[in-house]
Formats: C-alpha cells, structure tokens, sequence
C-alpha cells in the first residue's frame, strides 16, 4: 500500500464581504495553541491572507479524511476569534481595491520581486496529494504514467469559478492563472530519473527559473520527500470530495508503480543529453495535453473531456467512470472501491465545487455564496 499526505491551501476572508483580509499571522499563533495541532501542520503561504496545512504520513483514507477534518476544525476555529473565516476554495471570489500584502519571507519577497502583477494576483489555492515512491526512476515513470489523466483530475476538482467578483466562465480560473508561471501545466515526458534530473537542473542554471521550487507542474517528484507530489487538483469545498480525489491519485499511482516493475533501462549519461523517450500515441503529444487541462479547466465535469484511452472527446461522467475502472484493482487492494464510487456518483449528482458556487450565487447572491463556501470548508 503506497503512503499518502494531502496538503490544503485555504484563504482568510471578511464573514461579511467575502474579501480576503491579511490575518494569517494572528489564525497561525491562534491555532498552535490548540493542542490538537502538531508543529509543522499549519504554515504560511505566499499571501497574508493565505495558509496552508499538511497531514502526516497516512495509510488509508480514512486517516486522511481524518485529518484534514481536525486541521479544518481548528483553524476554522481559530480564523471565528480572529474575526474572519476559513475558505476552501480554489480562487478567491470577491475582492477589493487594497490588495493583499504578500507574506514577508525573503523566498516569497523575491518572488514578487521577479513578477509582481502575477504574486499580486495569486490568491488561488491548491490541494496537492503526495504519493510514496520506491526511488526516482519509478517516481519517473508514475509521473509519466499521470500525464493523461491529468486533465480528468483538473475537471473533477474544478472549484474556482469566480474572480474579482465575477464569473470567469472556467469551472478551474486557478488552473488558468497558476499556468502563466515559466514551468507550469503538465509537465514533458520523461526518458528517466537522470533526464528529469539533468532537465530540472538546466532550468535553474540557465536562469529560467530561481530554483526547483519554481517547478509549478501539475505533477512533479517532490524534493524534499520521496513522493510524487500531484498538484493539479484545486482545493476542495469538503474533506468527502479530497478524500476521493487523493483515492483516485493513490490508485492512479500504484496502477503506474506495478507499470514501473517491467525493465525501463536508464539512458547513458555521456554528457551529450538523455536518449529521446519513446514517442507517445498522438493525444498524449505535448500540445495536446496542454489544451486537454485548459478545457477540463474550462468546462470541469458539465461538458466533455478529453479521454485519455482514445484521445477523442467523450462526455465528463463517461471519462470519470474510465478512470474509475482504471484504478479499480487498486483501489479494492486498499478497500476503498465502494466508497469512491459512492463519493464520485454523488459529485456528479451535486456538482463539483464550482457547480455548487455557481448555484449558491444565483440563488442567494453573496452572501449564500460566502456561506455555501465558509459552511462546507469546516
């Protein structure tokens, strides 16, 4: 059974207005002095209205789900004594002419530094599930093994319709909007761990990008933790819809893991640049996957989707039951068949994250809005 660890980027918000408000110092103190948190659980994020939380190392869903309802718990608690609310949604509904400070770190300092109207603009928020690999080579070929999927992912997640108060027409704004970094969207194939490795590093050393931080791919191998670390996901309104979400990367992971045992021999290292991969079938070409994210960012789970096992477009539910069926003996090893079919059944039947904003709009205005969004996150 592969380990897993979710992380979950959340904004600090006005109750009343639904604009962000830089509290996230004061929620932080307040919630570590709850004893239900551990050091490192709860940090900061690029704006000052921003936090994050990480659980630990878990093994099932259910210590998943667990988690991230008492992280939830506590910092929603923490935010109501602050004066504000927690809100799980990928982008940030309304705002105001102030603007939010960015969080005074020298990292995030030289950042907008390097490109201020994008740092100004990054009040998105992301769920990012981390999923244990034997070694690179095979983090490698689970990442390479990802890349179809990914725009079924980003659809299934979308949960950032709204922007400066408006509709955007996406069902992902965020995706869109975390795409305009250098190194972002899906990420190339890969020959093996020595071609990642020596491509990453030609970034940073060609000037491209500051460091391998600044890898802002949809799935990428976490450099701190022997993980692939799958970010292509906004953060969800409910712990229910990340838990399927991290069942479905899991499952997706450990089905490319089993791939991986088949001899995949690393290229030579001659100093003269990996061996080209092999090419992939026609739809999972570069340019196709790319437009493959901006429609599932576009359209999320209410129209068509590209379908990876035929790279043809087939209707949203139809895909999802594909990837469904993809990981289902992954998913019966770990017995969570039954309950990502039932939690998947019931996204379709409510709507995603930016099907239920939408609706909580038009039929309440604002404030419904604010309060589908503050009622659900915790």
């Amino acid at each position: 059974m592969l380990t897993i660890g979710v992380e979950e980027e959340y904004v600090l918000i006005d109750p009343a207005t639904g604009v962000p408000v830089a509290r996230a110092a004061d929620v932080q103190a307040a919630a570590g002095r709850q004893r239900a948190l551990t050091a490192g659980e709860v940090q900061r994020e690029l704006s000052q209205a921003q936090i994050e939380v990480a659980t630990p190392v878990c093994h099932t869903l259910d210590e998943v789900g667990g988690h991230l309802l008492r992280l939830r718990h506590c910092l929603a608690q923490a935010a109501r004594g602050c004066g504000c609310r927690l809100a799980a949604t990928g982008s940030v509904p309304f705002t105001d002419r102030l603007g939010v400070p960015v969080t005074p770190s020298p990292r995030y300092l030289r950042l907008r530094r390097a490109a201020p109207a994008l740092v100004d603009e990054q009040l998105i928020n992301g769920m990012h599930v981390h999923v244990g690999v034997p070694d690179r080579p095979t983090g490698v070929r689970v990442m390479n093994g990802l890349r179809p999927w990914l725009p079924v992912l980003t659809a299934l997640a979308a949960n950032s319709p709204l922007w400066h108060g408006r509709d955007t027409g996406f069902a992902s704004w965020r995706t869109v909007v975390n795409n305009r970094w250098p190194a972002s969207g899906p990420p190339p194939e890969f020959a093996g761990a020595a071609d990642y490795d020596r491509r990453i590093h030609a970034l940073v050393d060609r000037g491209l990008i500051a460091d391998t931080g600044q890898l802002y791919w949809q799935v990428r191998l976490s450099e701190r933790y022997p993980t692939v670390e799958v970010r292509a996901m906004d953060v969800q309104l409910t712990v229910d819809e990340a838990v399927l979400l991290a069942g479905l990367v899991r499952g997706l992971c450990a089905r490319a893991v089993t791939a991986a045992q088949r001899p995949f021999p690393e290229p030579e290292d001659s100093g003269s640049g990996a061996a080209e991969p092999s090419g992939p079938p026609e739809h999972l070409q570069p340019e196709h996957l790319q437009a493959a994210v901006w429609h599932a960012a576009r359209h999320g789970t209410t129209g068509v989707l590209h379908a990876p096992l035929t790279g043809r477009p087939a209707p949203a539910r139809q895909v999802a039951a594909a990837l469904l069926a993809r990981v289902d003996e992954a998913l019966a090893a770990t017995g969570d068949r039954d309950r990502a079919a039932f939690l998947l059944e019931r996204l379709h039947r409510d709507g995603n994250g930016a099907v239920r904003q939408r609706r909580a709009l038009r039929r309440g205005g604002r404030a419904a809005l604010i309060a589908l969004i503050v009622d659900e996150t915790a």
